[in-house]
């Protein structure tokens, strides 16, 4: 089955066009901005702590629903492919915040920076190394279906990522922007850390237990995820009109600004799919593990990137910029590595000791491990 036909089934019409509806929040935000600029500016007033409140209900809307398709209970699952999460826990956590705050200072302080304002260089780097610093969460399972991945590895992998985000994301952003000699506010950091990971992830966990134990609980979940899609989807795309209406005069006095910002993005993608499934292969991972891994280990959690951005530099800041510019390119860069993970399974199959694809994911495992 081709990627094309693959992306038409598993892929909802909202993720297949991702990249357009940002870019129609961006014209849609321009456009408000300069209309209604009042009313901006009061929405950016309402804060508590330098957390801004419409934000923080828009981010529970956003990751809730996606946090009821995790389960925690996943994590015993883990050492059954122990070779493919240990190289994802690497890349996740040792490599690509890492790599990404590089490519930011080799490429915006260094390479681009005669192209961009002066007084936002910090503030872009900052953004791109909280884009890295999270791993995604929900589009991790549309990769891993286009690819046909071991469904119990995704989830033990995403549920074990966002136990270990609990604590090691505030750590590893402070680390990376104090090297980069940006000053790091560190109540709003673990403010951010509170309200935009642990409380969702403690709410989404005993709403799931909660609907489990009703009778046909499954088919309950299923349902309230459902229900709540619409609201998810609404909640990221009115985050952007507003990130949107205050970073308007910026991006039409500078457009280049988004091309010069997506490069070290898309390097990064690039390069960390690149090693983890290279790594997968060295110490012999199942291909239906290795994908995933792959996938895992590139994509980003933009949603609590963006709202972290907001909380510590604000909605005119070139750290919001950057994380909407990681949503802007998610999708088709992705699916360019699906492609090449796909195309290569033949290759990565023929080295010794790699278990078929077909022993390891068989045609009747290929569905959703819910239970």
């Amino acid at each position: 089955m081709t990627t094309e036909k693959n992306t038409s089934s598993e892929m909802g019409l909202f993720e297949r066009y991702l990249t357009l509806w940002v870019a129609l929040c961006i014209v849609t935000g321009i456009g408000l901005g300069h209309l209604f600029p009042n009313v901006f500016q009061a929405v950016g007033r309402i804060e508590i702590a330098h957390i801004n409140l419409p934000v923080a209900v828009l981010v529970w809307l956003m990751i809730i629903p996606m946090l009821l398709k995790i389960d925690l209970g996943a994590l015993k699952g883990v050492r059954q492919h122990w070779r493919g999460v240990g190289v994802t826990l690497l890349i996740n956590w040792g490599v690509k915040p890492f790599s990404m705050a590089l490519l930011g200072w080799l490429f915006i302080s260094v390479l681009f920076k005669p192209l961009l304002p002066t007084e936002q260089i910090d503030s872009y780097i900052a953004g791109l190394i909280l884009l890295a610093a999270a791993p995604c969460t929900a589009m991790v399972f549309v990769w891993s279906h286009l690819m046909r991945g071991e469904p119990h590895y995704t989830l033990s992998q995403v549920a074990l990522n966002d136990v270990i985000m609990v604590f090691a994301f505030a750590p590893i952003v402070a680390l990376l922007l104090g090297l980069s000699a940006i000053t790091v506010p560190w109540d709003t950091l673990l403010l951010s850390v509170l309200l935009y990971i642990v409380v969702p992830l403690i709410i989404a966990n005993l709403w799931r237990r909660m609907l489990l134990k009703r009778e046909h609980g499954y088919v309950r979940l299923a349902q309230v995820v459902k229900h709540m899609h619409p609201f998810s989807l609404g909640a990221l795309l009115t985050t952007l009109v507003l990130l949107f209406g205050f970073q308007g005069k910026q991006i039409i006095a500078e457009p280049l600004i988004i091309v010069l910002l997506a490069v070290p993005i898309l390097i990064q993608v690039f390069f960390n799919s690149g090693l983890a499934y290279l790594l997968n292969r060295w110490v012999r991972s199942p291909h239906c593990v290795a994908g995933p891994s792959a996938l895992i280990g590139a994509s980003n959690f933009f949603e609590l990137a963006v709202a972290t951005a907001i909380a510590m530099f604000g909605f005119e800041s070139g750290a919001a910029l950057a994380t909407v510019v990681g949503v802007l390119v998610e999708v088709p860069v992705m699916l360019m590595a699906v492609r090449v993970v796909n195309q290569s399974r033949g290759w990565y199959e023929s080295r010794n000791g790699i278990m078929p694809y077909e022993e390891c994911c068989p045609a009747n495992l290929h569905m959703h491990a819910d239970h």
